[in-house]
């Protein structure tokens, strides 16, 4: 058993392990598969149990059965995020050093009475890289592609701008987003996983790939790729990066040998291709 780094829950470590070794193969994966899995970073069998329920009631996860035993196949929604997740990781990077300025604000007001929709739309901002410039003013770095965000709600309007003099880009940058907040969490990727050993309590290299990508996407998912010379000078996000992607390679071999050693898959009849 070893103890799970930076926090990661059940849910991602599965969503994990189904992105780097199950994604694309067109399979359905036998429960006790997922079981023998997390058991190797500390993820109890029931947890691991009530976790794949969850994931079917959510849609995240669909049941198939071959005889007695019980198969979980992926639905449009998880191959979605997977695939999200995929991109994030390997081709949009953490890095945004693109020499245009450019930016799309949304700007909304929505009645008070509509608190779960406001609740619903600060979400959909903040997952898509958007910080509070004002009350009722959100801003995100680049061209995003808004109108997917708010389709479903009225009162809202979105342009694309340029900062202009006087404008203060850092200072705004500082006042839109936790910038101390997110430092803090590569700073503390690093520090879990910048030694020769790192995670010397796991089991094999698929414990420790596992743990490490679980890690690095909830800190990714969470940065908004503000543009570099905005940033804070020695921005720890690049650093971080190249590490993740390092160590990735370095446990791929011996996690892939392992994955493939304990998958027991079906042929997946309906497979979900985003």
């Amino acid at each position: 058993m070893v103890e799970r780094d930076g926090g990661v829950r059940p849910q991602s470590v599965i969503l994990t392990f189904l992105g780097d070794h199950v994604y694309g193969r067109r399979s359905c994966v036998f429960s006790g598969s997922f079981i023998e899995a997390f058991g190797r970073v500390g993820i109890s069998e029931e947890a691991t149990r009530s976790t794949l329920t969850r994931m079917v009631r959510r849609g995240l996860l669909r049941r198939q059965r071959a005889g007695r035993r019980m198969y979980f196949g992926l639905t449009p929604t998880s191959a979605e995020v997977l695939k999200d997740g995929e991109r994030r990781i390997w081709h949009t990077g953490v890095v945004n050093d693109a020499a245009g300025d450019r930016w799309t604000l949304v700007g909304f007001s929505l009645p008070e009475s509509w608190q779960r929709q406001r609740h619903e739309l600060r979400s959909r901002l903040i997952w898509a890289g958007f910080g509070p410039l004002q009350n009722g003013l959100w801003i995100a770095p680049g061209e995003v592609d808004a109108p997917g965000l708010i389709d479903d709600l009225g009162g809202v309007k979105v342009f694309s701008a340029e900062p202009r003099h006087p404008t203060d880009m850092q200072a705004l940058v500082a006042d839109a987003y936790d910038l101390a907040g997110l430092g803090r969490r590569y700073e503390g990727f690093l520090r879990r996983w910048d030694r020769p050993d790192p995670v010397p309590a796991a089991p094999d290299d698929l414990a420790r790939s596992l743990l490490l990508l679980t890690e690095w996407l909830q800190i990714i998912r969470t940065d908004p790729r503000l543009p570099l010379r905005h940033l804070p000078p020695d921005w720890p996000a690049e650093k971080a990066q190249r590490l993740c992607h390092a160590l990735h390679q370095r446990f791929k071999p011996e996690a892939a040998a392992i994955a493939d050693e304990l998958l027991d898959t079906v042929p997946d009849l309906c497979w979900a291709e985003p």
